[in-house]
């Protein structure tokens, strides 16, 4: 190859409709697509010749660690900074992810994922800043499985490639199984336990879910989000046992 096309589904704002254009790059091996639009930013000319306004995209660490440069490539929601030239079909296409508002070509506005964390408590609380010490040691198994959980990134893919989570539901996304599994297990976020599961049984919560699975073949982490989604599940039926059998009790 001499060079490669780009198709890209592009925006101008949020209020106007989407168009298509395409852009011609010289082609090099071992190159990614965020080389590629780096390319179209630097020269901002259609395939075709016309000039045009540099393609607008985000991207950060270009190591698959912020999670900003996610977009749907050749259908697929995926990091743009991870996915090679070679190894993909031509012409490229490349579009914005659709779970959340579009804010210009291929950035996307992703705060309802933050929202969704501020919700369900994903957080550590501790007692002030000073120092009070070693915490308690976490159990070796829990530890790995832990680990597991805290490579999510909040990139979004799970949740542009999952069908439940659109502008018709209020589900929050897959990704919150594994937020809620992850602080839960921690010695100290175990105290909020009930508070996070509680919050998730509620309005867009776990009920949301349809199980079929497509935020685990697309994680770019392997996060086990379907044991997630058991475990939660059965967090919550525990939950709501103690919370019926206890408030019957004391009548």
């Amino acid at each position: 190859m001499e060079e490669i096309t780009l198709i890209i589904e592009r925006q101008d704002d949020p209020d106007s409709a989407p168009y298509e254009e395409e852009f011609a790059v010289p082609y090099r091996p071992n190159m990614n697509v965020i080389t590629a639009l780096m390319h179209t930013q630097k020269n901002p000319v259609t395939k075709d010749g016309r000039k045009t306004t540099p393609v607008q995209w985000e991207m950060s660490c270009l190591e698959e660690v912020c999670g900003v440069c996610s977009m749907v490539i050749n259908g697929t929601p995926r990091q743009a900074c991870t996915a090679l030239v070679d190894q993909l079909e031509h012409p490229i296409r490349l579009r914005p992810m659709r779970t959340y508002p579009v804010v210009r070509d291929l950035i996307i506005d992703r705060e309802k994922m933050f929202d969704a964390l501020k919700k369900i408590k994903a957080w550590i609380p501790i007692d002030g800043t000073y120092d009070i010490g070693p915490g308690p040691r976490m159990d070796e198994n829990k530890r790995e499985m832990a680990y597991e959980l805290s490579k999510c990134f909040t990139c979004g893919v799970c949740q542009d490639a999952c069908p439940n989570v659109n502008d018709k539901s209020d589900f929050l996304g897959p990704f919150v199984f594994s937020q809620i599994r992850l602080k839960n297990v921690h010695p100290t976020g175990e105290m909020d336990k009930d508070e996070r599961t509680e919050a998730f049984m509620g309005k867009g919560g776990l009920q949301g879910c349809g199980n079929s699975q497509n935020c685990v073949k697309v994680c770019p982490k392997g996060i086990p989000i379907t044991t997630s989604i058991a475990a939660v599940n059965r967090a919550a039926a525990l939950h709501s046992f103690k919370s019926f059998f206890g408030s019957y009790s004391s009548r």
